[in-house]
C-alpha cells in the first residue's frame, strides 16, 4: 500500500474514535524496498555483529567504530539523513525497520541507536544549513560518531534542572560551557555531542559540541550490569569553548529539541527491542525442543507451552503497536515540505502530536522484553543463569530499557498528563466523551450485541476498554480537578489503561486487516492470539479501573460506577488454554516464532 493513502490522524484520538483499517500500517504493508532494507539489516547484524559479541562485551578498542563504519558502507547510518547531506533520505518506516532489525544484540542496538537517533536527528531536524552541511555527511558516512548529552547528577527525568552553564564570551564568538553530563552512550569514541546547557544560568539551550574543542574531555568507562558492549562515560566540560554558531536551534529553546528528540528516541527504543524479543523467544523454543525431562522434550509440557505461547503473542502485539505508530508519524512527516523555512516547526508539531503513542510504545515494549527474557530464563532453568547461555546476557541487557529515555514511571505520568493537558485545552475531545459516558452510566443502556463475525466479541471488548478509561479518567478529573497532577498513582493506573487499549486495538486491527486482505485461513492463528491477549488484557484493565474508582468515589456513586464497569467488562470467557496450546504447537512445528 502507498503511505500517501493513510490519513493523518490526531495523536491520542484512538481513545475516542474508531479507526479505519485503511489507516493502519502493519508489517504486512511493507513495500519490496522495505523488505530489502529489513533483510540487509538482519544480515549485517548476523554476519558482522553477532560473531563479535564476545569481543564487544570485552570492550575491544575500536570495534564499535569499525562496526558502525561497516554499517555506514551499506547505508545503515544515513537512513534518516537527507540525500543532500550524504544520507539515504529514507522514510520513517524504513528508519524504524532499521531500528528494529539492529536490535537483536542490546549493546550494539544501544550504540547504533544513540548515533543514528538522538545523536544525529537533532541536527537533521533543528540544525541550520551550515550545521547540516558540516556534520551530517560525516555522521552518515561513519567518519564521525554522535552522542547525546542531557543527563546530569541532579537532572535525570527532571532535565530542566540541569546545572551545566553556558556563558557568551566577551567578543561574542564562543560560549564557555561548564558542567558534567552522565551516562553518555558512545562517549569513548564520539566526535560530536548534542549537549544541553543553561545560557546565563537560565536559558536551556542545545549545542553541537565537538570532542576536540578546548575544555572537552570524558571520564572512564562505567561498569554496568548490562549492555557491556556499549560505551558509557561522563562528558566533562571545563570552560569548553563552543563556537556561537554551534547553538542548535535558538537560545532558550533547547527543551523543544531535547524533549521531542527524546520522544522519537523512546519510539525507536520501543522498536529496537522487538528484535531482541523475537531472538530470545526463538532461543527459548530451540532450547525447549532439545531439553528432555521425564522422558520427553520440555516443549511438550503444558507449563512450557503456556510460556512460549504468551511470548509469541507479546511479539505480535509489540510489532503491531510499533508499525501502527510509525505509519501515523510517517503520514504526518510526508505532508511536510522539506524545503520550506517552516519545515523544522512543522516537524516539531508532527513529533509532538504523537508523544503519547511514542511513550506507550516505549513503556509497553520495554516491559514486554522484560517479560520475555524472564520467561526464557525460567525455561532454561539453571542453565539460563549461566554465562554459557545467551539468555543470561539478554536478561541483564534488557533491564536498562525501562530506565532509558525517561523511566517508565515518568513516561506513565507523561502519557496521561499529555492527554489531560490536550483535553483541557480543547484539543482532544476526552472531556466531552467522558461526560457522555458518565451520563450513559446512569441510564443503564442495553449491552451491545455481538454479530457473530470473526473477532466481533473482541471488537466490543476493545470498545469497552476505551469506556473504562473514559469512566475512570472522568471520575478522577471530577474529584481532583487542578490537583490531578499530584495523584501519581492514579495517573499511572490511567496510563496503564491507555497502554492496554492501544495494545489491544493495534493487535486487533492488524489481524482484521490481514483477514480482509488474505482471508481468515491465513490469519487463524493470529486471530487466536488476539482472542487470548484481548480477553486477558480486559481482565487486567478491569482491575485497574476498579482501583481508580475506589480511590476517586465512594458510597452510592461508587456503586453506580462499579455497576457501569461490570457492564463494560461483561464477556463470556474463551478457552485461552486451548488457544495457547494451538499456538505453542505451531511454534514447535516451525521451530521458531511464526506469527508474523
Amino acid at each position: 500500500m502507498s503511505q500517501e493513502t493513510i490519513t493523518r490522524i490526531q495523536g491520542g484520538s484512538f481513545l475516542i474514535k474508531e479507526v479505519s483499517l485503511e489507516d493502519v500500517f502493519t508489517p504486512e504493508d511493507f513495500t519490496e524496498e522495505h523488505r530489502m532494507i529489513a533483510e540487509t539489516a538482519e544480515q549485517f547484524v548476523a554476519n558482522e555483529v553477532v560473531p563479535r559479541i564476545e569481543e564487544l562485551e570485552a570492550k575491544k578498542e575500536g570495534l564499535n567504530e569499525e562496526l558502525l563504519r561497516k554499517a555506514a558502507e551499506i547505508g545503515l547510518l544515513g537512513a534518516g539523513v537527507p540525500q543532500a547531506y550524504g544520507g539515504e533520505g529514507l522514510d520513517q518506516i524504513s528508519s524504524t525497520i532499521l531500528a528494529e532489525k539492529t536490535g537483536r544484540y542490546g549493546s550494539f542496538a544501544t550504540t547504533f541507536g544513540a548515533h543514528t537517533g538522538i545523536g544525529t536527528l537533532p541536527i537533521v531536524y533543528f540544525g541550520r544549513e551550515q550545521q547540516k552541511s558540516k556534520y551530517l555527511p560525516k555522521l552518515a558516512s561513519g567518519e564521525w560518531i554522535a552522542a547525546y548529552a542531557l543527563t546530569e547528577a541532579e537532572s535525570g527525568s527532571d532535565a530542566l534542572n540541569a546545572r551545566t552553564k553556558a556563558a557568551l564570551s566577551p567578543d561574542g564568538q564562543h560560549y564557555l560551557l561548564n558542567g558534567t553530563k552522565m551516562f553518555i552512550t558512545n562517549a569513548a569514541f564520539a566526535h560530536v555531542f548534542i549537549t544541553f546547557a543553561k545560557v546565563d544560568g537560565e536559558k536551556f539551550t542545545a549545542f553541537v559540541v565537538e570532542r576536540d574543542f578546548p575544555g572537552v574531555s570524558v571520564g572512564p568507562e562505567e561498569h554496568k550490569m548490562g549492555i557491556r558492549g556499549s560505551s558509557t562515560r561522563t562528558l566533562i566540560l571545563e570552560n569548553a569553548r563552543v563556537p556561537a554558531e554551534n547553538v542548535l536551534g535558538e537560545v532558550g529553546n533547547g527543551h523543544k529539541i531535547a524533549f521531542n528528540v527524546l520522544n522519537f528516541g523512546r519510539f525507536k527504543l520501543g522498536a529496537s527491542v522487538v528484535a531482541g524479543v523475537r531472538y530470545v523467544t526463538n532461543e527459548a523454543i530451540r532450547y525447549a525442543q532439545g531439553r528432555r525431562q521425564f522422558g520427553k522434550p520440555i516443549i511438550e509440557f503444558g507449563a512450557i507451552q503456556h510460556k512460549l505461547a504468551e511470548m509469541a503473542i507479546q511479539i505480535l502485539c509489540a510489532e503491531s503497536m510499533v508499525y501502527r505508530t510509525v505509519g501515523l508519524i510517517d503520514a504526518a512527516m510526508c505532508s511536510i515540505d522539506k524545503t520550506s523555512p517552516q519545515a523544522a516547526v512543522e516537524t516539531l508539531k508532527a513529533l509532538e502530536d504523537y508523544v503519547v503513542e511514542c511513550s506507550v510504545i516505549k513503556v509497553a515494549n520495554s516491559e514486554i522484553l522484560d517479560f520475555v527474557v524472564d520467561e526464557a530464563l525460567q525455561i532454561y532453568g539453571g542453565y539460563g543463569y549461566s554465562e554459557d547461555y545467551p539468555v543470561e546476557r539478554c536478561y541483564r541487557d534488557a533491564r536498562i530499557n525501562r530506565i532509558f529515555e525517561g523511566t517508565n514511571e515518568i513516561n506513565r505520568l507523561l502519557i496521561t498528563g499529555q492527554l489531560l493537558k490536550r483535553a483541557m485545552k480543547g484539543q482532544l475531545g476526552l472531556i466531552a466523551a467522558s461526560q457522555r459516558l458518565l451520563a450513559e452510566s446512569l441510564s443503564f443502556p442495553a449491552p451491545a450485541e455481538d454479530n457473530g463475525s470473526l473477532l466481533s466479541v473482541e471488537r466490543r471488548l476493545v470498545a469497552s476498554a476505551k469506556k473504562m478509561f473514559l469512566l475512570a479518567s472522568g471520575v478522577a478529573v471530577q474529584k481532583y480537578r487542578d490537583k490531578m497532577a499530584e495523584q501519581q498513582e492514579v495517573l499511572s493506573l490511567l496510563s496503564d489503561l491507555v497502554i492496554g487499549v492501544y495494545a489491544m486495538e493495534s493487535l486487533l486491527l492488524r489481524v482484521l486487516k490481514g483477514v480482509g486482505r488474505d482471508g481468515p485461513a491465513r490469519w487463524g492463528l493470529q486471530a487466536k492470539a488476539a482472542e487470548v491477549f484481548i480477553h486477558s488484557q480486559l481482565t487486567a484493565l478491569e482491575d485497574k479501573t476498579r482501583q481508580i474508582l475506589a480511590a476517586t468515589s465512594e458510597g452510592d456513586e461508587l456503586r453506580t460506577h462499579l455497576a457501569a464497569l461490570r457492564r463494560f467488562a461483561k464477556a463470556m470467557p474463551v478457552d485461552v488454554i486451548r488457544r495457547r496450546q494451538e499456538i505453542a504447537q505451531k511454534l514447535n512445528e516451525a521451530g521458531k516464532y511464526c506469527l508474523s
